[in-house]
């Protein structure tokens, strides 16, 4: 049976998200926690996805050496690595976690991240969608008329969204961008942002997905911009089956669009707390993320 990690309690708590919790571990280093924690509609839901939060550090994981030679990132190894990462100050909390923690930990370099979510949408889908049915824009960008739910866009948007603590993810127009961060780095922001998403969109085609929009997380390393936080998962990315692919319907997915579809048809408000999940619910998301995981990397969680 697998242990259910909801939420981590070690010393040096360096930050709570929605999802991940990180520790100090000294010299410039973080231990990175996925929980089993999971959220929708900018909130933390009350149910548990068991193994979850595995998948995501070793997806991430997966994903930052994959890009490594696009942009650097902040991974250094996964909790669990043989041998132990070089550079960690002995008997830190890396030397102390217990198994069930280290297989879904990385350990990270800090940086100071920038309060962005650089979301880049290939697909019309989701929010998207729904703005575009409204008012034929996507983040206040005309489209042409006559798209429908799950076309393909002429070229991927960049979207990107405030970084809330709490609550709701607010839409950042070009204006606003440059006007919180400086020209230079809301343009580095877009052209990485969208290089990643190229870069992935290929990859994960080969292997049968299509990676209809994500959002990534920057930080400032050492006077350098780096990925960090989570990469390409079935939390912050909307993978669908390349095979049967047919726009003008909500297209058969592997992230946790399952979840958002469940909380929709019971006809909750959005006000949090939310409703419980039911076990079918729990076990076909995971199976979900599992899906996601062995399609793109060929391999067996550790």
């Amino acid at each position: 049976m697998v242990e259910v990690i909801q939420q981590t309690d070690f010393p040096n708590l360096y930050r709570r998200g929605k999802v991940r919790d990180a520790y100090s571990l000294g010299d410039g280093f973080l231990l990175m926690i996925a929980t089993d924690r999971i959220s929708a509609f900018d909130g933390v839901l009350p149910t548990a996805i068991p193994g979850k939060g595995q998948v995501l550090s070793e997806l991430s994981a997966f994903w930052f050496n994959k890009t490594a030679d696009i942009i650097p990132n902040h991974l250094v190894a996964l909790a669990n690595a043989k041998p132990r990462p070089q550079g960690i100050p002995k008997d830190s909390l890396l030397d102390s976690i217990p198994p069930e923690i280290a297989k879904r930990s990385m350990v990270v370099r800090e940086a100071k991240r920038i309060d962005v979510e650089c979301v880049v949408r290939g697909y019309l889908a989701g929010s998207a969608w729904e703005e575009y049915q409204a008012q034929g824009t996507i983040r206040g960008q005309p489209l042409p008329k006559g798209l429908r739910e799950g076309d393909k866009l002429d070229h991927p948007k960049f979207t990107p969204t405030t970084k809330a603590e709490t609550g709701h993810d607010l839409p950042l127009s070009w204006k606003e961008l440059t006007e919180m961060e400086g020209l230079p780095l809301a343009t580095k922001l877009e052209e990485e942002s969208l290089n990643i998403y190229s870069f992935a969109h290929k990859y994960a085609f080969r292997k049968g997905l299509i990676l209809a929009d994500t959002k990534m997380e920057f930080g400032i390393a050492d006077n350098q911009l780096i990925l960090i936080d989570e990469l390409l998962t079935p939390d912050s990315s909307r993978f669908w089956e390349s095979e049967g692919y047919q726009p003008g319907s909500t297209q058969p997915s592997f992230d946790k669009q399952y979840v958002r579809d469940y909380l929709i048809k019971t006809g909750w408000n959005q006000e949090f707390p939310a409703p419980e999940l039911p076990l079918d619910v729990v076990e076909k998301t995971m199976s979900r993320y599992l899906a996601a995981f062995h399609r793109l990397t060929d391999q067996e969680l550790s």
